[in-house]
Parts: C-alpha cells; sequence; structure tokens
C-alpha cells in the first residue's frame, strides 16, 4: 500500500539514473583515444544491444526532451544514411562486429519519418556489418502513430523487429492542442490494430502527466481510452519541465500546469486503475501483463535499466549510433555529438564522432552496481555485492547508510539485503541519491535536475 501522504513530501531534484555516473560528469578528460582503446579492448564475452537515433521531426511536440531535429527535407534524411553508414564502417575498425547482438533499438526523433524504402536500407546497413543477431534478440521502435503505413510495418516486421512503443502522451484534444501534438484515438488506435495485425505481440504506450489543462477528470479519461487498445506495456512519465534546457517549453504558460495535488491525484489514479485492470507496476513509472518478461525480471531480481529505460537484457554493452547517442560498456560511457555539423564533420575526417565520456573506476563500478540494483528492482542483495566487490558493505558505505535513515520508512534491512517498501519505490531515484558520490560534491541549489516527484 502506498502512502501518498508520506510520498509527497520528498520532493527535490534529482537524476533519472538512467546511468551512473550520470551525464553531467561526462567530459573530454576521457580523450578520444582513451575511447578507442576501450572498443578495441571490450570483453568479447559480453553481448551488443544497439541503439540508432534516428533524429528528424517534421515539427515540435512543445513537451519533449528528446534530441531532436526539425526538418520537411528529403535529402537531409538522406544525407544522414550516408552517414550512418560511414559511421559504422569507421566503428567497425575498433569494434568486432561479429559479436552477438542481442537488442537493437531505433529512437528518434521520428524513426517512421523515414519512409519503408529508407527503414529498409538502414537496416541493410546495420546487417551488413552485425551479422550475428540472437534468436531471440529483441528488435524494437519507437513510433509517432501520425507518421506509420502498412509499407513501414511490413518492413519493421520482414527484418524481425519485435517490439514496438508508440508515443501518446494523452488523448484529450486541449492537451493535445497545447502541446503542439494533435493526434486523434483513431490513428493511435489504427496504429495498434495494424501492429497486431503484422504480428507484433509487444506493444508498449508512452503517457505522460503534468501537461498543461490536465485534470483528472481528463487523464482518467485518457486512461479510459489507453485500456481499450490494450497494449502490452505502458510507461506513465511524470512530466519534467525543464525550460532551461528545452527551449520548447517555453511556449507554455506555467499557469497551466497542473498543481502538486492534482498531479499526485492523477499518479494515484493511474497506478489503482492499471493494477485493477490486470497489469503489475514495474519501477516507477512502467506497467505491464503479468506474462510480461519485465514483470518476471523484477520478480526474479533481474531487471535493468539503461538510457532506454527498463530491459531484460542486463550483460550487454551499449553500443550507440548516431548523432548524441550514448554507449554503456562496462568500464566506460560514451556519447556522440550533439550538433548535426560537428557529427559530420568527425566522420568527414574518418572519425568517430565522439565527443565526451567517462571511464568508470572501480569504485564508479561498486556505486553503480547498487544504485541501478536499487532502481531497476527495489531490492539490493548485499552479499552479493560484497563478494563481487570483496568489501564490507556496512563498512564502506557507513556513511550512505546515516544518510539513508531520514527515509528508514521506506526500506528495510533483512537477511543482508536491503528491501524498498511500495511506498520507497515511488521516492527509489531519493533513496539512489544516498549512494551518489559525485551528487554530494555538488550544492543542492546547483542541481539542476527534474524533481524527483
Amino acid at each position: 500500500m502506498i502512502d501518498f501522504d508520506a510520498y509527497v513530501k520528498h520532493s527535490r531534484p534529482g537524476p533519472r539514473y538512467t546511468s551512473y555516473p550520470t551525464a553531467p560528469e561526462f567530459s573530454d578528460k576521457f580523450s578520444y583515444e582513451d575511447y578507442l582503446k576501450q572498443l578495441q579492448s571490450k570483453d568479447k564475452s559480453r553481448p551488443l544491444s544497439l541503439y540508432f537515433h534516428l533524429p528528424f521531426c517534421r515539427s515540435a511536440c512543445y513537451f519533449c526532451g528528446c534530441n531532436v531535429i526539425y526538418t520537411s527535407k528529403e535529402d537531409k534524411k538522406e544525407r544522414y544514411i550516408g552517414y550512418l553508414q560511414k559511421e559504422i564502417e569507421i566503428l567497425s575498425r575498433y569494434l568486432d562486429t561479429k559479436i552477438p547482438v542481442l537488442q537493437l533499438h531505433f529512437g528518434g526523433g521520428t524513426p517512421t519519418f523515414y519512409s519503408a524504402e529508407q527503414l529498409d536500407r538502414i537496416i541493410n546497413i546495420i546487417k551488413s556489418k552485425f551479422t550475428n543477431f540472437t534468436d531471440d534478440a529483441e528488435i524494437s521502435c519507437e513510433i509517432d502513430p501520425r507518421f506509420l503505413n502498412e509499407d513501414q510495418i511490413k518492413v519493421l516486421t520482414s527484418h524481425g523487429f519485435n517490439r514496438i512503443s508508440y508515443g501518446v502522451q494523452d488523448f484529450n484534444d486541449d492537451v493535445q492542442k497545447e502541446i503542439h501534438r494533435i493526434q486523434p484515438f483513431e490513428v493511435t488506435k489504427n496504429a495498434v490494430e495494424l501492429a497486431r495485425r503484422y504480428g507484433i505481440n509487444s506493444i508498449n504506450m508512452d503517457l505522460i502527466y503534468g501537461l498543461p489543462y490536465q485534470s483528472l477528470d481528463s487523464f482518467k479519461d485518457t486512461l479510459q481510452k489507453a485500456l481499450i487498445l490494450n497494449p502490452d506495456r505502458l510507461a506513465v512519465f511524470n512530466y519534467a519541465h525543464v525550460p532551461w534546457i528545452k527551449k520548447t517549453m517555453r511556449k507554455f504558460d506555467e499557469a497551466t500546469l497542473p498543481n502538486p495535488k492534482t498531479k499526485l491525484e492523477i499518479l494515484k489514479h493511474t497506478i489503482e486503475f492499471f493494477t485493477s485492470n490486470g497489469y503489475s507496476m514495474i519501477g516507477m513509472d512502467h506497467f505491464a501483463k503479468p506474462n510480461d518478461e519485465l514483470f518476471k525480471a523484477l520478480k526474479n531480481g533481474s531487471l535493468h535499466r539503461n538510457f532506454q529505460g527498463y530491459t531484460t537484457k542486463g550483460g550487454s554493452d551499449l553500443i550507440g549510433i548516431g548523432v548524441t547517442s550514448i554507449s554503456e560498456c562496462k568500464r566506460h560511457y560514451s556519447q556522440n555529438h550533439k550538433d548535426l555539423d560537428l557529427y559530420e564533420q568527425a566522420i568527414d575526417n574518418d572519425r568517430l564522432p565522439y565527443s565526451k565520456g567517462i571511464y568508470l573506476s572501480d569504485e564508479d563500478l561498486l556505486r553503480k552496481a547498487v544504485i541501478m540494483s536499487l532502481m531497476s528492482n527495489f531490492m539490493l542483495d548485499i552479499k552479493s555485492i560484497e563478494d563481487e566487490f570483496s568489501i564490507d558493505f556496512f563498512d564502506h558505505f557507513n556513511d550512505e547508510l546515516q544518510e539513508l535513515d531520514y527515509l528508514k520508512d521506506f526500506f528495510e534491512i533483512k537477511d543482508k539485503k536491503i528491501i524498498v517498501n511500495q511506498t520507497g519505490s515511488m521516492i527509489i531515484r531519493n533513496i539512489a541519491m544516498c549512494f551518489d558520490e559525485y551528487l554530494k560534491k555538488l550544492p543542492e541549489n546547483l542541481r539542476r535536475f527534474s524533481k524527483t516527484i
């Protein structure tokens, strides 16, 4: 049972922990040469997870925090395909592309802003170098239902795509108008039915609460419509209003954003609604049917978290390809240039488009294991951490455990495990922050993160 009165008291700026160390710690101190050495010395027993960033959108959705390039020019999209191919060619000199691939994900932008023929070319380029996809590989694509047709679905399924994530956000007309994303219910319904017709058995739907003009009643209607479409998973995100980072968010009249009380009511109803309609809560903001592998992974403690969200494909090295993409290997993170011109210039100079990153020290690896276990599974096996890192957990983290004391109502330490309760799972970012060595060095008034609640 979630104690919402206790939960609401703990709102403070904090990382979302899609990585540890978090992205603000990336820098050019981890040099291009360092990055290449890490690629060349990669542990070949760790399989690959591939992420391709297809950054183009026709127009801006004002709530969006993604790295997006707005264009209607066909030549710009065509040009990008050529640079993706060149990047893969350069990458293959330093990375063994015959290592098994157990995950491929297209993100954006709007991947299906590309035509069926263009998508087919992109996938063939990828498979010409990465030739060893596992039989059970998870192959997925983020899709804006407004940009999807049957030919595109045919191409995706012919290449083994088996998961689709539809961006919806909200079905209310007033909200859609304000966020600059007109997407009638029938458009989403047709997209879901099309995917089902071509054998896609795992459909995720993204919703956002906290958007302008949302109310509890309006979001109740959105949830009812989402349920009609019967997705296998849902992600219901708290809108992160960061206008100092994303200029499009400045278009909102902040007086139209729902107040904290309304947001809490929406969240509470969302959890009750989905859990009473056959879904189980996964992580902070996901819901899945009990037969979904996310749910099974949470139950057996093998759920993982990366830049694409929750995943069951742990133990792999994530390779990000395309402008702004982030890679996550065992000992490093690296990020490509965010600026398209700089991305192209690097490739024209026969270099990978590396911008910045970080090498993970032994202490980073230890704290990453602790934070990611808590973030993903709401549990930490202390003995497992002690065995893996040859430490006495209670001695090593004495200060952190004392700091955690103010959250003692939200977890227990039992049988050498930290077990987070249901209310604690809602503020898991706060719990994880106690183990963040970098955050401790940053004064709270300088923490430019979204709030944890």
